[in-house]
């Protein structure tokens, strides 16, 4: 893959001057995850990424190597595009899939003109209310910790806009949605507080990133790819094409 300024180019991320990388994450992952992955693989000592998916996420990441790390926090500040499902009927401790079902709602009376009437409400600034389950700082521990505890403590609540919000399939009791959101909105608590506001609650079953600002992740490596493209090159030449002896990496 090539383009302009360092995008997707994996000669440009390994330079001295240091490049951008548009990375798909793959699930189960952390973000933290992916940027050791690619570090480990291409070499390089200093590589940040602009804005964290949570394990359960897959999509796209912005991967910043060297001197271009200066530029991660205009990339976290561009807008985001997701694609999730959403399970109405239930709610869950960490507003996803990955903690169990409480709460037990009937869903046989909501249809797609209620939803769509309910999200109309969280078009434009809406505050949020950070979950518990987020890597979110109080007084020094992240919020996940404490949640694991069973504890929960109070939040300040976050301004953050959501431009728009389009129910893609319906078929109770799953939905799945596209949003397109600006930077710090936890979809999962949008899909809990629309569930609330249905009367019903709502968890995440799944998310999707599909851009940040401009950068499409059809336009992604996957972490796979670049691993495999790094051990046939080092396989047949011995060396990095990239500069510097090395061992192919596993």
């Amino acid at each position: 893959m090539t383009g302009g300024q360092g995008f997707n180019t994996i000669e440009q991320f390994v330079s001295r001057a240091g490049g951008v990388l548009l990375v798909d994450k793959p699930g189960g992952w952390t973000s933290f995850d992916v940027v050791k992955k690619i570090r480990g693989t291409l070499r390089v000592k200093k590589v940040g990424h602009a804005g964290t998916l949570d394990p359960i996420a897959t999509g796209l990441l912005i991967l910043c190597s060297a001197g271009r790390t200066k530029n991660a926090d205009a990339f976290q500040a561009l807008d985001k595009t997701y694609e999730g499902g959403m399970r109405l009927g239930a709610v869950t401790p960490s507003h996803d899939a990955d903690t169990e079902e409480q709460d037990h709602k009937p869903t046989e009376h909501i249809v797609p003109e209620h939803v769509r009437d309910v999200v109309t409400g969280f078009i434009g600034t809406i505050m949020q209310l950070p979950p518990m389950y987020s890597a979110v700082k109080v007084k020094g521990q992240r919020l996940y910790v404490l949640a694991r505890k069973g504890i929960e403590i109070e939040r300040a609540l976050r301004q953050v806009r959501i431009l728009r919000f389009d129910i893609l399939d319906f078929a109770l009791p799953e939905l799945r949605f596209r949003v397109e959101c600006s930077k710090g909105t936890y979809v999962r608590t949008l899909v809990h507080d629309i569930g609330a506001a249905l009367g019903c609650g709502a968890y995440m079953t799944g998310l999707r990133r599909t851009a940040i600002g401009a950068f499409r992740v059809d336009e992604a490596w996957t972490v796979e790819s670049i691993v495999q493209m790094t051990q046939a090159r080092n396989s047949r030449t011995g060396a990095s094409e990239f500069g510097g002896e090395r061992n192919p990496v596993a």
